[in-house]
């Protein structure tokens, strides 16, 4: 069983692999090579997902989802992710995903009328506007230099973002901007909702970048120059936008895991049928032993990297944060699938490197996952300060504890 039983979880994984194989994998086959797909194709694969009864399934029945469960909805993104178009289809791509989860956990009921249910919906669009430039915040959010000042009951924010995935595309903004200019930037941040047509919001391009160009999805530099919203569009807590970023960040980063855990699983699918039906010297290349232990070794390491997903998908829906199991599930199942994939374009040869099948594009693709949502050296960061912290010198021998001799 290639899931484990959480509810409706692998049911409705079952419909989603055969909503991919028998819908979206056509429509992907006649796209690849020839640019970015025509959203009229994307809505026509989600009406044919609201048909089939899994549009949407990370998100609430009374917005237009399903309601799964966290723990439930892991082996959909999975089975979604075996298509680039996949994610995008069901309306669990990044970053409207982890959007629509943030405003479900902390909107108010006007923020969820207006923004959530059209955007679960796929009516707008929105971006996650917290990376800046070198001089601001990315790896280390404490260097987070866009501001938001209080004049009555606006914000004026200021500030120069980029990386903002969707961010050409978007109709509303969920921006981390510095609220407490006096408080240490943990305790004084805030989310707010700022719409793209606000007077002073300013999308200055989509950064060209590595990746596959079949969605266009676009990463944006934005600036906001006294740009005026209501208070009122504050989401959550005011100088409580760490806290919230962080429940926004910790399954955000375990989804992405499984959508690429399934684009590795079909690279390997792709790969094992190439390597069965290619003869090279004398036998078919899947009798060879290389990369026979080869596809064994990554197969091995997808399982591994989906057991700490759900390990630590377990731990978030008990309550914990588990910051440093989903820092170690990233970062292993980021360099994972990056192999699984690499392997898969090279056993193909010149089929792997040619449009005619996805390995090209998915090569391209999984090469961000090592830097967005963490970079591995920011996760290996925290996971070594966790084990450092507090290190259990007890269960060392006198000799190293001491330095004794006898």
């Amino acid at each position: 069983m290639k899931y484990d039983d959480i509810g409706r979880g692998p049911e409705i994984a079952e419909a989603v692999r055969s909503f991919i194989d028998e819908a979206v994998l056509p429509v992907e086959r006649e796209r690849l090579g020839r640019g970015r797909i025509p959203e009229t194709a994307i809505e026509s694969l989600r009406e044919e997902a609201r048909d089939r009864g899994i549009y949407a399934p990370q998100v609430a029945e009374e917005f237009g989802g399903l309601g799964l469960g966290f723990r439930e909805m892991l082996p959909v993104f999975e089975e979604a992710g075996r298509s680039l178009l996949g994610p995008a289809a069901l309306r669990c791509a990044a970053p409207d995903e982890g959007n629509m989860h943030t405003l479900e956990i902390a909107a108010t009921d006007d923020q969820k009328e207006r923004w959530l249910r059209p955007l679960a919906a796929g009516e707008i669009d929105s971006g996650f506007a917290m990376t800046e430039p070198i001089q601001g915040g990315g790896s280390d959010p404490k260097m987070l230099a866009t501001t938001a000042e209080k004049d009555g009951d606006e914000w004026v924010i200021n500030g120069h973002k980029w990386w903002t995935t969707g961010g050409v595309e978007a109709d509303v903004f969920l921006t981390f901007a510095r609220t407490d200019q006096e408080a240490h930037p943990y305790a004084g941040c805030s989310v707010i909702l700022v719409p793209a047509d606000t007077a002073g919001v300013e999308v200055v391009r989509s950064i060209p970048h590595v990746g596959e160009r079949l969605l266009g999805t676009t990463h944006a530099e934005v600036r906001f120059d006294d740009v005026r919203v209501p208070v009122e569009n504050t989401l959550g807590e005011e100088n409580e936008g760490f806290t919230l970023v962080q429940k926004r960040l910790g399954p955000a980063r375990l989804t992405h895991c499984m959508r690429y855990a399934g684009m590795a699983d079909r690279a390997l699918d792709i790969a094992t049928a190439y390597l069965t039906e290619r003869e090279a010297f004398g036998e078919p290349l899947a009798e060879k032993q290389g990369p026979r232990f080869r596809i064994a070794d990554r197969r091995t390491e997808l399982h591994a990297a989906r057991t700490m997903v759900r390990h630590a998908a377990g731990r978030i829906a008990a309550g914990s944060e588990a910051r440093i199991e989903v820092a170690m599930a990233k970062t292993f199942a980021a360099n994972v699938t990056q192999e699984a994939i690499d392997d898969a374009l090279q056993f193909c040869g010149g089929n792997g490197i040619a449009r005619d099948l996805p390995l090209s594009a998915f090569y391209e693709n999984v090469r961000q996952f090592r830097i967005v949502d963490g970079a591995d050296e920011v996760h290996r960061r925290s996971i070594a300060r966790d084990a450092f912290d507090d290190p259990p010198m007890e269960e060392l021998d006198p000799i190293t504890r001491f330095g004794e001799f006898d």
